[in-house]
């Protein structure tokens, strides 16, 4: 029988990944200044990292949120997923990037009670879909609704915990070490 040991990848490189990962390698080093190590580990399968940047890109651009509540729903979900990565860097996107008030961030990387109520609904049920697969109840939909979201904020959210779901598991699995830019927000599954 095998002993359990950590799993790890080779972080792959704008110059040693296949074209399609180089080139997102390249293009994250370009936008954010660094290759996130996610990102590196993610490159050793092209379907992955790919899909994943698409689908987090389209989020950014499509799901109908603020930045600022794009950042409540991924922290919420990796919360819910207990991926100590993401949550950090998230934390930090939240805080530099994206001006989400740190009572918010902290509140929701505590699980304690958050200062805006519709910050509050979306984190909820954030949590929700996740927690419960995709199968919330009418309550919890309309509870989410009658903070002043829509069908297509639904959506949106469906959309954050399919993104979510790829980075944390992938986070899981592999236990990516959180990267310098992001060690200020490190966070501890509870």
């Amino acid at each position: 029988m095998k002993t359990m040991e950590t799993l790890r990848l080779e972080f792959k490189t704008i110059e040693n990944a296949d074209t399609v990962s180089g080139k997102i390698l390249e293009n994250a080093q370009k936008k954010m200044g660094m290759i996130p190590n996610m990102y590196a580990g993610m490159a050793n399968n092209t379907a992955l990292l790919d899909g994943y940047v698409a689908a987090y890109n389209s989020f950014r651009e499509n799901s109908g949120f603020t930045p600022q509540e794009q950042e409540v729903v991924f922290l919420s979900i990796a919360f819910e997923n207990q991926c100590e990565y993401c949550m950090a860097a998230h934390s930090f996107v939240g805080d530099k990037m994206t001006n989400v008030p740190t009572e918010v961030t902290d509140a929701i990387r505590n699980n304690t009670e958050i200062p805006d109520q519709k910050l509050k609904a979306l984190s909820v049920f954030s949590k929700i879909v996740t927690s419960k697969r995709g199968m919330p109840s009418q309550i919890e939909i309309n509870n989410f609704l009658n903070e002043g979201y829509t069908k297509k904020h639904i959506l949106g959210v469906i959309a954050g915990v399919g993104v979510k779901t790829m980075s944390n598991y992938f986070n899981h699995i592999f236990k990516t070490p959180v990267d310098d830019a992001f060690s200020a927000r490190i966070w501890e599954k509870r």
